[in-house]
């Protein structure tokens, strides 16, 4: 369920009054999603996406996601792009909170990635990195290593009773990652979330990248972690390694990696699911009962960790 926040028809023809994108025809909220309230609006001139900011995305950090995908759009990335106000902006309020609209692109998720997704999905985030370039605003990312530690003591008290032994686990994980993490490797403007629900096809063809939300400044090659993490692994957390091998090849088509990437790849996976794993357990930990969202299993990303741990080098991603 991603819609926390209702909108009544007042405060909508009065939001909706300050764009220039024809008069209304259709309103529904949107179930997917988790961190923010989306609206698909349809006008007598198309398809837009109304987003609501909850309070898990900070104000201040709004103009660089919304300045991000509009620089991206102008490079030619299949993103949305933020629809500006007569007054020029592309942020405005509504029923209490910070508003964009943005197009809407078409296309549909895979909800089981395929080897045929993988390819054009490496291309792609090369693509997004290089369009990247020129981009004048940073934003440190705010779920990076120094992160993990503060996000771990949280869960601390409770992680054994989701798996016995799990936080000894973590910690053990955690300062191993860190000292390990590579501090020199190539750095520009990443998604930091291009899961397969953040990637429409059609056609069998990319159609959109979305949910630039948790896009930062950041290793460009932890994005492919990201991604690896995302996208090749089994039900059972076995590493396809014939899907990562096609992801990293359609990286490498269009941007190759440099021999420090390729050596840093096996950190940079652990890394990238520890992420996940922390924030997927506070939040198990932290929802309560009854909560109108859905909480995703950290223990997938534990099976990850394992896999990754196992491995001593790039050979076992593909490359």
């Amino acid at each position: 369920m991603a819609v926390y926040t209702e909108v009544s028809d007042e405060a909508l023809t009065a939001f909706l009054a300050l764009y220039d994108i024809g008069t209304l025809t259709a309103f529904r909220g949107i179930a997917e999603g988790v961190e923010n309230s989306n609206y698909a609006l349809k006008t007598t001139q198309g398809d837009f996406i109304l987003t609501l900011y909850e309070r898990r995305v900070r104000k201040q950090d709004l103009p660089y996601f919304l300045g991000l995908m509009e620089h991206l759009r102008g490079r030619g990335m299949p993103c949305p792009l933020p629809v500006r106000a007569r007054d020029g902006r592309n942020l405005q309020e509504l029923a209490g909170k910070m508003a964009a609209i943005t197009t809407f692109l078409p296309g549909v998720w895979p909800r089981r990635p395929q080897l045929s997704h993988c390819a054009p999905l490496g291309e792609a985030l090369a693509r997004l990195h290089l369009a990247g370039e020129g981009f004048a605003m940073t934003r440190p990312n705010g779920l990076g290593p120094q992160s993990w530690g503060p996000l771990l003591e949280k869960c601390l008290p409770q992680a054994d009773s989701l798996l016995g032994g799990l936080g000894g686990d973590l910690q053990g994980w955690l300062a191993d990652t860190l000292a390990h993490w590579p501090r020199a490797l190539p750095t520009g403007q990443i998604h930091a979330d291009l899961f397969p629900d953040n990637v429409f096809f059609l056609d069998g063809k990319i159609s959109g990248l979305i949910d630039f939300y948790f896009a930062c400044t950041d290793i460009l090659a932890y994005d492919i972690a990201v991604c690896l993490n995302a996208w090749c692994f089994e039900r059972h957390a076995e590493l396809n390694v014939t899907m990562s091998r096609a992801l990293l090849r359609g990286y490498q088509s269009v941007r190759p990696l440099s021999q420090a990437e390729i050596a840093a790849l096996p950190v940079l996976c652990r890394g990238a699911a520890l992420r996940f794993l922390l924030t997927r357990l506070y939040d198990w930990l932290n929802t309560p009962e009854g909560a109108l969202v859905t909480r995703k299993d950290p223990l997938d990303y534990y099976r990850r960790l394992r896999f990754h741990f196992s491995v001593s080098g790039a050979a076992a991603y593909g490359l």
